[in-house]
């Protein structure tokens, strides 16, 4: 007699959880190298939190995504990116350690250079994707636009895409032989080709491209995540980011079926889990859930801090190499109010390098610090957040005038009273513990090289008036003047070239004068270096008026802005 043993069992759907990572931004330690102390987040713990997956009932069915932005942010990509450059790259060897499955190009990648980016794709074990990243002028992918992942008979397709914006924010040279296309047609025709070609179970995206908005064009919306989802039918789920905004959500899209949108946010400090439960059949039966996971509530992981441990010494070793020394500490919390000694020593160092004769510059991070004493390289992680490098380009005086008001009328309101707020506060947050700024931060300019005032009693776009150069020549705004200032704003990052000046996009490479060929953080080095000690102070250039408001507004937003926290 013959038992069929099987048929007393019903069928169990195949398990699988993919875990996303992205805009790692350099966390492969839980240790910020910039302010040399303990820090949350980071890959080591995300290495915790997967050993627990694969030490379960799960095994092998644990899929590893990264979402890209891994290589700029931290010290111990830069190091990787340009001193340790004869060596395998960290960010590389990680993700191999961690056995990741798919990797994605971010726009901080590319920012990097086709030299690194691609060192660091050649040095990955898993491939890169970039469904909507083509060689210019073909219709040749320049990686694999989408790769299949099978565990236990279940076959996944990932389609890749990321944010089309990057010329807006990077040079031609980092990107030069490719083209970045829109997401939703990118996304439509990739769809149609899997289904086609690959008949997956499910089918998930992975965009470094944030929820909605952002840059938009006639060719192209920066943050198209929810309008690929709507749009394009077939999506299962979608990981993504770019935008650091955490979110775990669900759309219906346009055949009434839902899609889960999983964003971990930055650093490391979340992973989105998609939880699958597959059963095959002539009517397969899915199950899918989505999560983020706070992977501070993990350890790091010994064996991989162990791994790593020469990686972290020698990151550590070269963060604190002495420049320098500065007479005096200095903070980004003073450039929101006026001049400042923090922001007038990137002016001053901008002016110094390239010559120009005005320079354009803002805090690049929130609320830092050089410290008086000893500078180190760390320090200059703090003083300038970016691998950007220096630009000069030709701008007349209305134009950089016009620049101006742009970036005033997003960084201060209009006062009607004495008791009204200098800047230009986020009403909904106001009265909250953590009033927050309604602009990004980073793209409120100021100017030196010219003496200017600021009404802020006057409406936006008439507040700037500029008396003269700083030697006390007269300012022109017909005549056309040399203008320091980074790439990213260079290539119409934040647009205040592009909306406030009225630079059409196209025409901003023809403006260039002058580009370092390496990052502008490498030049602040040098600068110190050379000087040995530095002692920053404010120009006093510009301030806003009338200052029998603004002095005392001044003071009260910032106690709002700065010592509730």
């Amino acid at each position: 007699m013959t038992v069929l043993l099987s048929s007393c069992h019903k069928p169990q759907p195949v398990h699988i959880k993919m875990v996303c990572t992205s805009d790692v931004h350099g966390n492969f330690f839980p240790y910020d190298f910039r302010a040399d102390k303990p820090a949350s987040g980071s890959l080591a713990r995300v290495s915790s939190y997967l050993n627990e997956l694969r030490s379960s009932s799960l095994g092998d069915n644990v899929v590893l995504l990264d979402n890209g932005d891994i290589l700029q942010g931290q010290p111990t990509a830069y190091y990787y990116n340009t001193v340790a450059i004869e060596h395998k790259h960290l960010a590389s060897e990680v993700l191999n350690y961690l056995k990741c499955d798919v990797a994605m190009l971010g726009n901080h990648d590319i920012e990097t250079g086709g030299p690194t980016y691609q060192r660091y794709m050649r040095d990955l074990e898993c491939a890169t994707v970039g469904g909507n990243i083509y060689l210019e002028d073909t219709d040749v992918p320049f990686i694999p636009p989408y790769v299949m992942i099978e565990r236990g008979g279940v076959r996944i397709a990932v389609i890749g895409l990321t944010t089309p914006a990057i010329p807006n924010w990077l040079p031609r040279v980092l990107w030069r032989g490719v083209e970045f296309r829109d997401m939703e047609s990118a996304a439509s025709h990739w769809m149609q080709y899997v289904n086609e070609h690959e008949s997956p179970d499910l089918v998930v995206g992975l965009f470094h491209s944030g929820y909605e908005g952002g840059i938009t064009t006639d060719e192209y919306v920066e943050n198209a995540t929810r309008e690929v989802a709507v749009n394009v039918p077939g999506f299962d789920a979608i990981f993504f980011g770019h935008d650091h905004k955490a979110l775990c959500d669900k759309v219906v899209n346009v055949e009434g079926d839902t899609v889960l949108l999983l964003n971990p946010a930055n650093n490391a400090n979340q992973v989105a889990v998609l939880d699958v439960k597959y059963l095959k059949g002539a009517e397969p039966q899915v199950t899918l859930a989505a999560e983020l996971v706070d992977v501070n509530a993990y350890e790091p992981d010994a064996a991989y801090m162990n791994h790593f441990a020469s990686h972290q010494e020698k990151v550590k070793k070269y963060v604190s190499k002495k420049l320098g020394v500065s007479t005096h500490r200095i903070s980004s919390r003073d450039a929101y109010f006026g001049p400042s000694d923090f922001i007038d020593f990137i002016h001053r160092m901008q002016l110094d390098i390239t010559r120009a004769e005005v320079s354009f510059a803002a805090p690049l991070a929130f609320s830092t610090w050089l410290p008086e004493g000893d500078i180190h390289v760390r320090d200059m992680f703090n003083l300038y957040r970016y691998e950007n490098m220096l630009y000069v380009v030709q701008l007349t005086g209305q134009e950089i005038k016009d620049y101006l008001e742009m970036s005033y009328g997003q960084w201060t309101n209009q006062m009607r009273s004495p008791n009204d707020h200098l800047l230009l506060f986020d009403e909904a947050t106001i009265d909250s513990k953590k009033p927050r700024l309604k602009n990004i931060y980073y793209n409120f300019d100021s100017a030196a090289g010219i003496i200017y005032e600021v009404d802020v009693t006057k409406p936006v776009g008439s507040r700037v008036r500029i008396s003269s150069m700083a030697d006390g020549d007269a300012f022109d705004l017909n005549r056309t003047y040399r203008v320091a200032l980074n790439s990213y704003r260079g290539n119409g990052g934040g647009e205040l070239l592009t909306k406030g000046a009225g630079i059409p996009h196209g025409e901003l490479e023809s403006r260039l004068f002058y580009s370092t060929d390496v990052d502008l953080r490498f030049y602040m080095i040098n600068y110190i270096e050379m000087r040995e000690t530095v002692d920053p102070k404010s120009m006093d250039q510009w301030k806003f008026v009338p200052e029998r408001w603004t002095v005392p507004a001044a003071e009260r937003d910032y106690k709002l802005l700065f010592e509730n926290k």
